[in-house]
């Protein structure tokens, strides 16, 4: 009772921690969610912002410049080594990363870049396609491994309105370490800025970039939300955003992105951190309510386990097992009850015992007296006879046999119920031959009056050794053999019996079989009770309830395969791991029984 009451209050107290903790980690994954988004949108808000200003300035920059006289002296020369002799002391003064020159035509005249140098054909599609927009307005462009901040302005010789075009200039500044940093800050979490799926700068280290490339999948290519990645040992959600329309619509793929990531290392923290006190709460609720349910069941329990305890002693025989009454008035009147039922379960049982016992002496003592009655009565008359003067030497030897199957059937009798009254006794095992008990035992049957006229058939006998009680068991399979003859002579063709021997790994089997007309329905439950026979409901019978209890003894037993007319089968099953415990019990007898005794000197 104590652990049915127990297993429900474990069982709840984590199922309340783990749908606790299932709702805790929801919520803070929701939190973390949501302050992605959050964070992406301040990150986006901060570039946003930085670019704004990079453009006013990229804008002021590029009109200076395209005012200058000496620029646009330069540029009226149309020679492409001057201006790019010319132009390297202009892009020095303007201070700005990127500074190019295009003529008439929007063609690269001369580019110059700090850092390693970019590809001029890159450059030159690039600031050709950035020339088409609105002079003045800043772009974001791709330039070998990094995206430049552009801004172009045309160049005139004259006023704009009527004057000579020149060519344009174009200056710029990278997407940089300082402008992702600025963002990082901003949104309290790692930014990268990609362009076809390679990152161009980030705040990640070089390994993490490399994961993330090989991880991104879309996230470097298209707007993305509330994707998980793994970089490193630390798990982050990810989001990216487009950041400007693409200068060349059906190529998606340059479009720069700007990739926020928000390690869960933190939420990670706070997650446990909270599981800890709920699992630590959880369990010292479970601790204090295991100890007041125990303490409250102790009460109850105890009376009803001394209880249980009384019902497994009766259920064993032990009628003399008292009860205490203690506990709840409930279970003291349980027990009083319980114990009023042993009295009288104990009177029943010895007036049970004893009139089976008197009906059982009955039922034997009217068996024998009418069997010898028959026998002796036959024997009496036999003797008469035999003592006229006028009877013949062959009718005289006729009835001298006669007197010979009534002294046979009276040995028969009583050593059935010899061996009946010595069931449970000990068994004599000895190293026997299976072939030679079963051939003992068919030359007694055939030496009986039921036996004569019966075909006896013998199959698979063989050279098979085992341990065995060899007088049990032979007597075993002569009461089987008798009963077949017996019931064989009662069937309709010619008498006949069959015993065969099967041998397999786990056992041995005796089948004997017969002709008769089968067992009656009524019989076959309780064809082995005593004094129960397949000829009639109640009788005589004490051979199959013998033959039975020498199988059991074996650690066998005696089956009924099948009751059809004209094939009844008796079964001897006998286990060769049982006969191997037999030998083994009988050799370790014989060596204690060889251990010398040493007389004391």
């Amino acid at each position: 009772m104590r652990t049915t009451l127990l297993i429900p209050l474990v069982v709840l107290s984590f199922g309340c921690t783990l749908l606790s903790l299932l709702v805790i980690r929801t919520i803070v994954q929701q939190q973390t969610k949501a302050d992605l988004a959050s964070d992406l949108r301040h990150s986006v808000k901060t570039y946003q912002n930085l670019q704004h200003q990079q453009r006013e300035l990229l804008a002021r920059e590029s009109a200076l410049l395209a005012d200058l006289p000496s620029l646009k002296s330069l540029m009226t020369t149309y020679d492409p080594r001057t201006i790019a002799d010319g132009g390297i002391e202009f892009w020095q003064v303007s201070g700005c990363d990127f500074f190019a020159l295009l003529d008439q035509n929007g063609k690269l005249i001369v580019s110059y870049n700090r850092g390693a140098r970019l590809d001029r054909s890159g450059v030159a599609r690039g600031l050709e396609e950035a020339d088409r927009h609105k002079p003045g307005e800043p772009i974001l462009l791709s330039l070998g491994d990094r995206i430049y901040e552009i801004a172009t302005q045309p160049l005139y010789f004259g006023p704009k309105e009527h004057g000579t075009f020149l060519g344009s200039v174009a200056v710029g500044y990278p997407i940089d370490e300082y402008v992702a940093r600025e963002v990082s800050e901003a949104a309290a979490a790692q930014v990268a800025f990609a362009v076809n799926g390679r990152v161009v700068v980030s705040t990640l280290g070089p390994g993490l970039q490399q994961q993330l490339v090989a991880r991104g999948g879309d996230l470097l290519q298209i707007p993305t939300q509330d994707k998980k990645i793994q970089l490193g040992k630390m798990e982050y959600l990810a989001a990216s955003e487009r950041l400007t329309t693409s200068l060349r619509e059906e190529s998606p793929t340059e479009i720069p992105q700007l990739v926020v990531l928000k390690s869960f290392e933190q939420a990670t923290q706070l997650l446990n951190r909270v599981n800890r006190w709920v699992l630590a709460l959880a369990l010292a609720a479970l601790v204090v309510g295991s100890g007041m349910l125990a303490s409250i069941l102790r009460n109850l329990t105890r009376p009803i386990g001394a209880l249980v305890e009384g019902t497994r002693a009766l259920a064993q025989g032990n009628f003399d097992y008292q009860l205490s009454e203690d506990g709840a008035s409930e279970v003291r009147e349980l027990s009083r009850a319980f114990e009023r039922m042993r009295i009288q379960i104990r009177r029943t049982q010895r007036e049970l015992v004893d009139s089976e016992r008197l009906a059982t002496i009955g039922r034997m003592a009217s068996s024998i007296s009418h069997d010898l009655r028959h026998y002796l009565s036959a024997m009496y008359a036999n003797a008469e006879f035999m003592s006229g003067a006028n009877i013949s030497q062959a009718e005289r030897e006729e009835l001298m046999l006669e007197v010979q199957t009534a002294v046979q059937g009276m040995t028969d009798l009583l050593d059935s119920l010899l061996l009946f009254t010595q069931t449970g006794r000990a068994l004599h095992p000895e190293f026997e031959s299976i072939t030679l008990m079963i051939q003992r035992a068919v030359n007694l049957v055939r030496s009986h009056p039921a036996g004569r006229e019966v075909k006896i058939t013998l199959n698979g006998l063989s050279s098979l050794e085992v341990w065995v009680d060899a007088k049990k068991l032979g007597r075993a399979v002569y009461n089987l053999l008798l009963n077949g003859c017996q019931a064989a002579k009662r069937g309709q063709g010619p008498a006949a019996v069959t015993l065969t021997l099967l041998e397999s790994e786990r056992s041995i089997q005796i089948r004997i079989a017969d002709n008769g007309p089968g067992v009656p329905v009524l019989v076959r439950q309780k064809i082995f009770l005593p004094f129960v026979s397949d000829s009639r409901e109640s009788g005589t019978g004490l051979g199959l309830t013998l033959a039975q209890q020498i199988a059991q003894e074996h650690g066998g037993g005696i089956e009924l395969e099948d009751t059809m007319a004209g094939n009844t089968v008796f079964t001897i099953n006998l286990p060769r791991a049982a006969l191997q415990a037999l030998g083994a019990a009988v050799e370790k007898k014989t060596s204690v029984a060889h251990i010398p005794v040493h007389e004391k000197g």
